[in-house]
Formats: C-alpha cells, sequence, structure tokens
C-alpha cells in the first residue's frame, strides 16, 4: 500500500510557498522536488520544528523517506495549526493521514483521509486508499459508497456490493466479504463473478458441498469461465476426485492456457492417477508460467523422485527451498 500512498501524494497539487519562506525550508522543499528525502531531512538540521512550516517540509521529507512514524510524530502538531484553508494545512493533513495508514494507525488515519476527500474527492488513489481503511475499521457501508465512486457503479447495486466484497476478500475480511456477497446475489441472482467468490470462501473454510454448488451457479451462469472451472476442480482435488478433477482442469486450461493454477492442481491429480508423464507435463508447464511458484517446483520435485531421476528432483526441491526462504524473508 505503500506505493499506492507516494503515487496519491505526487499526483495532488504541492502549495505555493511564499517568497519569505526561511531558506532551509526552500532548499528542502527543492530537494523533495528532485526525490532527495533524505538531503531534505539533512538540510532542516537544527530547524525550529515549532514553525510550522518548518514541520510541514520535515514531516514530508520523513514520510517519503519511509518514516512514517516519524512523520506522523511531526506533522501532529503542525497540521492543526497552519492556517485553515490553505494549500499548506492541506499537504500537511493529506500527509498526515497517509502516514497514519502507513504506521497502521488506520481508525486514527480516517478524519485526516477523509478532510482530505472533500478537496481531492476524485483521486483515485485517495478512493482507494480511504475504501481499504473503511474495511479495515469495518464501515461496509462507508467502504461501498467510496469504493462505487471509484469504480462509476452506483453504491446500493449489485455491482457495489461485489466490488466491494472483493476489496474484502483481498483484505481478508472474509465475514463482511460474504455479507456483501449475499446482498449481492439477493439483487441479482445472475451477477457474474458472486457466486464463484461465494465458493471461494466456502473452499477455504473447507465446506467442500457447498463449494462445489456455488462454484457450479457460477458456471451456469458463466460457462466459460477459466478460473470457475479451476475452483471447481480444486474442490474435486480436495474430496481426491480425481477422474472429475482432470475433467473440470482440462476445462479451465482450454479457456486460458496461460494461468498456471490448474496445472498445479492437474499434476497433482495425474501423480494420484499414476500418470507420471502427464503430471510432469503438467507442473512443467505451471513452473513455464510462473518460474517462482514453489508449489510448481516442489511437486516436481517430489513427481521426480517417484520417476528416479535424482539429480533432477535435487535441483526442483532446492529451488522450492530457495521461493520458500525467500517468501519467509
Amino acid at each position: 500500500m505503500k506505493a499506492d500512498a507516494l503515487l496519491l501524494l505526487a499526483s495532488l497539487s504541492a502549495p505555493a510557498w511564499p517568497q519569505e519562506t526561511p531558506p532551509p525550508v526552500a532548499t528542502a522543499r527543492a530537494l523533495l522536488n528532485q526525490d532527495r528525502p533524505r538531503d531534505a531531512i539533512a538540510a532542516m538540521a537544527g530547524q525550529d520544528t515549532s514553525d510550522p512550516r518548518v514541520a510541514l517540509v520535515l514531516g514530508v521529507a520523513h514520510y517519503h523517506a519511509g518514516d512514517a512514524a516519524k512523520a506522523v510524530e511531526i506533522l501532529t502538531p503542525a497540521a492543526d495549526a497552519l492556517p485553515a484553508g490553505s494549500a499548506e494545512r492541506r499537504e500537511a493533513v493529506q500527509v498526515l493521514g497517509l502516514s497514519l495508514f502507513l504506521a497502521g494507525r488506520i481508525a486514527e488515519a480516517v478524519p485526516r483521509l477523509e478532510a482530505t476527500r472533500e478537496w481531492a474527492g476524485s483521486n483515485m488513489e485517495l478512493l482507494q486508499i480511504l475504501g481499504t481503511a473503511y474495511i479495515q475499521t469495518r464501515q461496509p457501508e462507508k467502504a461501498r459508497e467510496v469504493l462505487a465512486r471509484a469504480f462509476e457503479v452506483p453504491p446500493d447495486s449489485a455491482h457495489g456490493h461485489l466490488l466491494t466484497a472483493q476489496m474484502m476478500i483481498r483484505l481478508e475480511q472474509e465475514a463482511m466479504a460474504e455479507a456483501e456477497l449475499a446482498r449481492a446475489v439477493a439483487k441479482d441472482p445472475r451477477l457474474p463473478q458472486a457466486h464463484y467468490l461465494l465458493g471461494q470462501l466456502a473452499l477455504f473454510r473447507s465446506r467442500f458441498d457447498e463449494a462445489q454448488a456455488l462454484t457450479r451457479r457460477e458456471l451456469e451462469i458463466n460457462p466459460g469461465s477459466n478460473l470457475a472451472w479451476s475452483q471447481l476442480g480444486d474442490v474435486f482435488v480436495r474430496q481426491q476426485k480425481w477422474d472429475e478433477a482432470v475433467k473440470a482442469l482440462q476445462r479451465s486450461i482450454w479457456v486460458n492456457p496461460y494461468y498456471s493454477a490448474p496445472y498445479i492442481l492437474l499434476g497433482r491429480a495425474y501423480m494420484k492417477q499414476g500418470q507420471p508423464a502427464n503430471a510432469e507435463a503438467a507442473l512443467r508447464r505451471a513452473a513455464e508460467y510462473d518460474p517462482n511458484n514453489r508449489q510448481a517446483h516442489y511437486l516436481l520435485g517430489q513427481l521426480l523422485q517417484q520417476m528416479g531421476r535424482a539429480d533432477e528432483a535435487r535441483r526442483e526441491l532446492e529451488l522450492a527451498e530457495r521461493l520458500q526462504d525467500a517468501a519467509n524473508r
């Protein structure tokens, strides 16, 4: 999320600095404009941060340098000390809200982000960040209003509920997402993607029969959904229904042959069916499309061990271990 916040700061207008601005402040601002925040911090050494103009530039510099906590410390007293309605006050409130968000102080960030929305309400990055903050503070109605505006759909429409649910799933707020999806399908029972996502939530909770029924409902609405076919195959793999899994996964690949997930599942199914050549082909294709997928290399290594190809198996398992180590860092 930090990249989004930085993009927001760059996309909103900075204040016009008056001629009487203290020279170190003007120097620091020029360095910030050159993307040199640490040099800007050095240029402000020894300056009196009780001057809100000094605190503003120093806080912005710490924000750009990746120190959100320090930016919050400096900007909190300065933001409300700057003249109401001024460009300086707007920038301070904006950067303070973003810094609070990045520091994980989401509830405190919301009022500052809302204040920024009053004058920058059409900014897409702001809408994304504010919508995320509303979800993380469990305000689904406000989240839907903001996200619907970002996607140009009515907040109370089926699509408004669906889009909000998708963001909630991304943020691992499954219970809220399920409620939004239920409202979406109540308003439009044939809304594409909604039953697929409900099936995904059921699958996460190991409710396999429910996941299968919901995913099949999605396929009735959208039979060309490669994601739904892959998910149905996943359900069958977990139920150890290998023949059904292969059929579903093959359909997913026919629709979109460039997605690695169904190849991995297909490799597992072929291994269980005693078809090592087909399993190897599927897993190598998965690794080709997603070279950094640890599971693809690990399963391929296991398969090659079973086939007596020890050197190739060792290379794949070592690669899988390196990828796991990198993911844990």
